[in-house]
């Protein structure tokens, strides 16, 4: 297949994965569009774009999905987006751990388990791993703490994974996202607290800021960022509101090269190279 390849997840209809989805496509790519159920994928029947079930937390979708991909592209993948993730609200003190425990399993466990089974596609394109992640993991908004914490985990994998991968000649590039326009806030509408909760008197305030639609368009957000992540090297992009006013705070001194160089002394990284 001589068109660049490239697998979304997480591209369900009004969403982020939805719109790198058809930007990808714009770009002349083939497009591997996944969510759970692609009947949600109604936005992305187009030309050169496969959609296929892919649950980041079964193993059978993933491999399924792997087997689907090599067949069609000669058992290689340009691009990898890990988008997929699950939003979640809730005061720390109200948390239900089951609950946190699956946002963990959507945000970061199946985004590695994704990625561990793309590798050999990706490691023989020479290609690039993309995490879409966010300024969440960053600035301790409210009630935000268990997806902020599954964001800021996947980060740290992300960083170690750069390195990592570094002698096999593939790229990881990570999207530190700020407020885009998305379908995923709807799913807070009718948002309500447990009965004992110490904030039900601010339970409708809660509510809103849960359930709040501001934020950059979701197309104009992944026009800019897949020109960022086909045509610029750099492992971390912050692009949307507030995010360039966080980078400025948080971001590190150094550029991302240079530490990765210091970590890798002495771990065999330092001196190995792959063909």
């Amino acid at each position: 297949m001589s068109k660049r390849s490239v697998l979304i997840t997480g591209c369900t209809d009004g969403g982020i994965g939805s719109a790198l989805a058809i930007t990808f496509q714009k770009c002349g790519f083939q497009v591997f569009a996944t969510t759970r159920d692609p009947a949600k994928m109604s936005e992305l029947h187009l030309p050169n774009v496969t959609r296929l079930p892919l649950d980041v937390t079964k193993k059978e979708d993933i491999l399924n999905a792997v087997e689907t991909v090599s067949k069609a592209t000669d058992g290689t993948l340009d691009f990898l987006v890990n988008n997929a993730a699950q939003t979640h609200v809730s005061p720390v003190l109200d948390e239900d751990i089951e609950k946190a425990k699956n946002v963990f399993d959507t945000n970061l466990w199946g985004t590695i388990a994704v990625t561990q089974a793309f590798s050999p596609l990706i490691i023989k394109a020479k290609g690039t791993i993309v995490f879409i992640s966010s300024i969440q993991g960053y600035i301790n908004a409210p009630f935000k703490a268990t997806y902020a914490a599954s964001k800021k985990a996947q980060e740290i994998f992300a960083d170690t994974l750069r390195v990592e991968l570094k002698p096999f000649h593939v790229k990881v590039k990570q999207i530190l996202t700020g407020m885009v326009l998305s379908n995923c806030h709807s799913y807070f509408d009718g948002y309500t607290l447990p009965q004992n909760s110490l904030y039900k008197p601010i339970e409708e305030e809660i509510g809103r800021y849960a359930s709040g639609r501001a934020g950059m368009p979701t197309l104009e957000y992944t026009e800019h960022v897949v020109e960022v992540i086909l045509n610029q090297e750099t492992e971390k992009y912050w692009f949307g509101p507030w995010a360039d006013d966080i980078k400025e705070i948080m971001a590190p001194a150094k550029p991302y090269e240079d530490t990765d160089v210091q970590f890798a002394k002495g771990t065999g990284l330092d001196t190995w190279e792959t063909q």
